[in-house]
C-alpha cells in the first residue's frame, strides 16, 4: 500500500524544510498557532516560485468558528482566485451553519470558485456533530479529501472514529488524519484507521532573536528531519 505525507506550513523556509523532508504535499497557512489562516499572497508566490511540491492553500480568513458572513464569503472567494492565478494545486475549505452542520450552498460556492483546483474539507469537520452526516454531505460537494482528527483533539485519540469514517467512506473520498502526528505514531495510525493520507506539521521551535527587543518571540518551524523520519515511517 502507498501512503503520502501532507506538511502544513506556515512559512516559505517550512515549506522548503517539508520539500528537503521528502513531503508530498504541502498545506500552506499562516497563524498556525490559532489553527492557520490563509497565507499572504507573496507567501503563496514565493513558495509556488521555490517549491516544486503540489501546494494546497488554506481558506481560512480569521481564526474561531466556521459560520462566515457575506463580507467573510466575498474574501474566501477573491483568495481562491488568487490562488488559481498563481498554479496552486488546490485550496482547503470548509463552512458549517449556526447548528454545526455542513454549510452546502457556501461551500458549494467557494468550491465553483476553486474551478480545476482540488479541494480539502478541513477540521470544520471536527466541529460538525454528526459526522455520518457530515462526511455524506462533504462526499456530495465533491471534495477530494477530509482532513480529520475524528472529533477529537488529536487523531491518535479519534483513531476508532477515523477507522470509522475511511469504512464509511469506501474509497469515495480520501479521509486524511490530523493532529498531532508524528513519526512515532504515524505507522499504528495507518494500520489502525485503513487512511492512506496523513497530515503533519513536523514543527519545531526557532527561539526569539534577542536582537528583536521588545518584539522578540518564538516562533515554530517545519523540521525537516521530523518529515524525513515520517516519510521513512511510511514507506
Amino acid at each position: 500500500m502507498s501512503y503520502a505525507l501532507e506538511i502544513c506550513a506556515a512559512s516559505l523556509a517550512s515549506a522548503l524544510a517539508a520539500q528537503a523532508g521528502g513531503a508530498h504535499r504541502i498545506e500552506l497557512c499562516q497563524n498556525l498557532g490559532q489553527g492557520g489562516t490563509t497565507p499572504s499572497y507573496g507567501l503563496i508566490r514565493q513558495v509556488r516560485a521555490q517549491v516544486s511540491l503540489p501546494v494546497f492553500v488554506l481558506i481560512r480568513p480569521r481564526p474561531g468558528g466556521f459560520v462566515y458572513d457575506a463580507n467573510e464569503l466575498a474574501i474566501m472567494r477573491d483568495d481562491i482566485v488568487a490562488c488559481r492565478e498563481l498554479g496552486c494545486a488546490g485550496v482547503v475549505l470548509g463552512a458549517l451553519d449556526a447548528a454545526g452542520r455542513v454549510d452546502q450552498a457556501t461551500c458549494r460556492e467557494l468550491i465553483s470558485a476553486a474551478g480545476p483546483l482540488e479541494t480539502t474539507f478541513h477540521r470544520a469537520f471536527d466541529a460538525c456533530p454528526n459526522q455520518p452526516q457530515a462526511l455524506e454531505d462533504v462526499i456530495a460537494l465533491g471534495c477530494q479529501r477530509l482532513l480529520t482528527s475524528g472529533g477529537q483533539p488529536t487523531a491518535e485519540a479519534g483513531q476508532a472514529q477515523l477507522a470509522t469514517l475511511v469504512a464509511q467512506a469506501a474509497g469515495r473520498i480520501c479521509i486524511m488524519p490530523g493532529a498531532g502526528i508524528s513519526a512515532s505514531n504515524v505507522r499504528a495510525l495507518a494500520a489502525r484507521t485503513g487512511a492512506q493520507e496523513f497530515h503533519a506539521s513536523a514543527k519545531h521551535i526557532v527561539p526569539a532573536e534577542l536582537a528583536a527587543g521588545l518584539f522578540a518571540a518564538a516562533r515554530w518551524e517545519t523540521d525537516a528531519a521530523q518529515v524525513a523520519a515520517l516519510v521513512a515511517q511510511l514507506r
